[in-house]
């Protein structure tokens, strides 16, 4: 999952049933075709082996973009992502689901929820999406 931290939307996410470069390898390049990236972006994760990948740190190199992972053993380095994490699985009261495709519709939902609907106190109690909105199309 890749969160923007600036507006706290959900720019893009993943579901498998492994943790591999692939399967986040993925996300990160339909974020850099959807969004309009400005040069020198910050990409911060964990520090995942899926994320110190070659392949990983080649497309975010081609794509301009600066890699920044947490220190070892410290989770507060990606709180806001660590936040999410724990928001989502409280409010979706995420359980084992009956297969990979209802796993797959009901974080869907949850992730428009998150991004157009759920106020977040950082944001002055707005949406993410409407945030973005606002923050990219001032009057």
């Amino acid at each position: 999952m890749l969160m923007d931290r600036y507006s706290r939307r959900i720019i893009g996410w993943n579901l498998g049933t492994d943790m591999t470069e692939s399967l986040v390898l993925k996300v990160l390049r339909q974020v850099i075709r959807e969004r309009d990236l400005v040069d020198g972006l910050i990409h911060h994760s964990d520090r995942g082996g899926q994320y110190a990948g070659h392949r990983y740190r080649a497309v975010l190199r081609r794509a301009n973009i600066r890699q920044s992972m947490s220190r070892a053993a410290d989770c507060y380095d990606n709180a806001f992502m660590e936040s999410c994490f724990g928001t989502l699985k409280r409010e979706l009261e995420m359980t084992e689901y009956e297969n990979h495709n209802t796993a797959n519709a009901e974080i869907a939902g949850y992730i428009r929820y998150y991004n157009i609907e759920r106020k977040h106190s950082s944001l002055e109690y707005l949406k993410p999406a409407p945030f973005e909105s606002l923050i990219n199309n001032p009057k």
